[in-house]
């Protein structure tokens, strides 16, 4: 385990990135450059239940609201640079899920670590903050927890933006396979054998696979997820959301359900080298979206970390032609 004192380096590290990067990546796009500097993100906890749920946020609270979801192993950093790209148009919220970046959660033997649970507490987050309308950025696990929400309130959710965020059994690529042994086969050894994602290289391999260049991927990103995922209990918490994500797997037709019935605009930007989702998940999302825009980027998992010059612009073209400002 990291001592707290570590656990504050890595986060002052981190932190010491994120004004820098948002500033050179406002550079690479063609849009309207965006005045970083100005863009004020503001740092924030609330009590959702027994939950205290950290978020960042950023832009004019009467714009429309996007709600960005970060998933699996990382937080709401992962937003760091694109969240001064869209503030200035938009109100942005970007919210730790429980177990996850700087949410402060109850031990296991209190708090059920599912994505159900999950999904509560960040629908609850959404009605403390007086959210009633929203479009939704998934990635990963925020796919789920997003999902779920739309499921609950179809009329809150204005638009969906996923990042590799998966709503289809096709997008399942190799990468889940000791995954899906461990939910048929729920055993301590298949438990344990899935440890290794939770390490050091296990997280640093989520970040730079697929992707051409692994020296655009910033080390803070994987160093703060290993330092947040190394607080004590914390792998307990994620191997049991390994085991529940099967859960998800069996919504995955309502969630389809849901796309046909209410046919919500909706942009996938995928890496097209994602070891976990593959593009398969993209494109299925046509078969019942039919105007569903799909943009594949020569990138992995964390695509935002390496392209988001080019990914940006497209993100920000969507929202602006999909939402009224």
């Amino acid at each position: 385990m990291l001592s707290s004192k570590k656990i504050l380096l890595a986060t002052v590290v981190a932190a010491s990135f994120v004004a820098t990067g948002a500033q050179a990546q406002a550079k690479t796009h063609k849009a309207k450059p965006v005045s970083v500097a100005t863009t004020n993100v503001t740092f924030h906890k609330v009590d959702v239940g027994d939950v205290k749920v950290f978020y960042r946020e950023a832009g004019d609270p009467s714009k429309p609201t996007i709600l960005l979801l970060h998933g699996f192993p990382t937080s709401s950093f992962m937003y760091r640079n694109l969240i001064p790209l869209l503030a200035d148009r938009y109100h942005v919220v970007a919210p730790d899920l429980p177990g996850f970046g700087f949410t402060e959660a109850p031990d296991r033997a209190h708090f059920k670590y599912t994505f159900e649970n999950l999904a509560k507490v960040i629908d609850g987050f959404t009605q403390k903050l007086g959210l009633s309308h929203y479009a939704l950025q998934i990635f990963d696990y925020g796919a789920p927890v997003g999902l779920r929400l739309a499921l609950a309130h179809p009329e809150r959710v204005t638009a969906i933006v996923s990042q590799n965020g998966n709503a289809y059994e096709a997008g399942l690529a190799n990468a889940w396979t000791p995954i899906q042994t461990y939910w048929k086969a729920p055993t301590v050894e298949n438990r344990e054998s899935l440890r290794q994602f939770l390490q050091p290289d296990g997280l640093k391999w989520q970040y730079e696979t697929g992707t051409p260049n692994p020296a655009l991927v910033s080390p803070e990103s994987y160093t703060l997820d290993s330092a947040l995922m190394a607080r004590p209990g914390n792998e307990e918490v994620q191997l049991d959301l390994f085991l529940d994500y099967a859960s998800n797997v069996a919504l995955y037709p309502q969630f389809q359900e849901y796309f046909r019935k209410y046919q919500p605009p909706l942009l996938a930007v995928w890496g097209d080298k994602d070891p976990f989702f593959a593009v398969a998940g993209a494109e299925a999302y046509k078969t019942d979206l039919p105007k569903a825009e799909i943009h594949l980027y020569n990138a992995g998992h964390f695509a935002l970390e390496t392209n988001l010059g080019e990914m940006a612009p497209v993100i920000r073209n969507f929202l602006d032609r999909k939402l009224k400002r």
